[in-house]
């Protein structure tokens, strides 16, 4: 049976595909998609809009008393039939995929008081299960608990050729190169931080999806949900 409200936790390096997988299967098995990765982008656009980022440093002194302010939520587009994330009311889905958001969101996620308020709204959007849920410590840090884990990684070189289309499918203007960069600087921040490091949860099931297509790997993410949500 598959009415079991289990939760997935789909952690994994920036730009490995866990954003599409985790959409997809929470659509299949009608659960709510949490992506917390749009989340930290809109903390990074808050943090810019508040002039908290200069350069690459961050004024962590004001930072407490700054996200007081912020409010992130998302809301149901009927038009494109997918949940959109709001900061302070406005819409920003388009405005936190900008390459200047991407340049900042790893260094705002090292922040521990951003951090914290962030992983308390994530665990409130889960206490009810049937979530998946995607980021870089959602198995071992946000729903430890949580009934199934993947950890979902690829070749460096085949993440930033994925994003660079991605991101010129968009309309946004960029260079294979300054993908590539900036991909391997938020890999280097996500692993090494203090709080949270990105690092795999011992009893994940790991996916390098550097030579699958999309089809296997989502037939293989299903195929173990059902599984899972058929013996609990």
């Amino acid at each position: 049976m598959e009415h079991a409200r289990i939760n997935i936790a789909i952690d994994g390096h920036s730009s490995s595909g866990k954003s599409t997988m985790a959409k997809s299967l929470a659509k299949e098995l009608n659960f709510v998609y949490i992506d917390t990765g749009a989340m930290y982008r809109a903390a990074a656009l808050f943090c810019i809009k508040e002039r908290l980022i200069d350069g690459n440093e961050i004024d962590e002194r004001r930072i407490p008393t700054a996200i007081e302010r912020m409010y992130i939520s998302f809301k149901y587009n009927a038009k494109t039939e997918q949940s959109e994330i709001h900061l302070g009311g406005a819409n920003v889905e388009t405005e936190i995929r900008s390459m200047e958001v991407a340049r900042r969101v790893s260094l705002v996620a090292a922040v521990p008081e951003i951090r914290h308020k962030l992983v308390n709204m994530q665990r409130r959007m889960a206490s009810s299960g049937g979530v998946v849920m995607d980021g870089r410590d959602i198995g071992t840090v946000v729903m430890p608990k949580a009934q199934l884990k993947f950890f979902i990684t690829a070749e460096v070189e085949i993440r930033a050729k994925r994003r660079f289309e991605e991101l010129l499918r968009k309309g946004v203007e960029t260079t294979l190169g300054e993908v590539l960069t900036n991909i391997i600087e938020r890999d280097r921040i996500d692993t090494t931080r203090a709080v949270a490091p990105l690092r795999q949860a011992k009893d994940s099931i790991v996916i390098d999806n550097s030579n699958i297509t999309l089809d296997e790997q989502f037939d293989f993410l299903l195929s173990h949900a059902r599984k899972v949500m058929a013996v609990q």
